[in-house]
């Protein structure tokens, strides 16, 4: 840049040169990278599916084999996290599912020429539980966790009932 005199002032007008600032884009925010389809995700990754597996397998063996009590902890925390997050994944496609055909049911009505109906939140909520109570009597574990319920309702009456100490 040319060196100016301080006594003259500055040009209202006065020339700049422009540097190039390299564009930096977000991909998840970005319309060039196309938009987030959790189906075609799920499938364009399926392989990571049996990496995770094998990993898991592989920790279930280390921690077998260890002997350190810190790092059999920490292993039994990552076996932990690592089969949370496959229940949580399946708990996600169980629902996707289930929403997948009840659109599909809603296309045939609509094919049939009725009027489409939608199911509310709670309405959707009451059916999950009504078919996680029929895995569970399934499962034969269904007495096992009413009991568990049983005990946190009375726990709960226990804290909103007035203590002896006021009476």
């Amino acid at each position: 840049p040319l060196e100016m005199s301080a006594k003259k002032p500055a040009p209202f007008l006065r020339q700049v040169v422009s540097v190039t600032k390299k564009v930096r884009r977000d991909p998840r925010f970005d319309d060039l990278s196309g938009e987030y389809k959790p189906e075609i995700f799920m499938k364009t990754y399926s392989f990571l599916d049996s990496i995770k597996k094998q990993e898991k397998e592989m920790i279930q063996k280390q921690l077998k084999k260890c002997r350190n009590t810190e790092q059999k902890e920490k292993l039994q925390q990552l076996l932990n996290r690592m089969t949370q997050q496959e229940q949580a994944q399946k708990k996600q496609q169980k629902l996707s599912e289930r929403e997948l055909s009840l659109k599909r049911q809603q296309r045939e009505l609509a094919k049939q020429g009725k009027k489409p109906f939608f199911l509310k939140k709670s309405e959707k909520r009451k059916l999950e539980l009504a078919e996680k109570y029929a895995e569970l009597k399934r499962s034969g574990k269904l007495e096992s966790f009413l009991n568990k319920k049983r005990k946190r309702n009375a726990i709960k009456d226990k804290r909103r009932l007035p203590s002896q100490k006021n009476l």
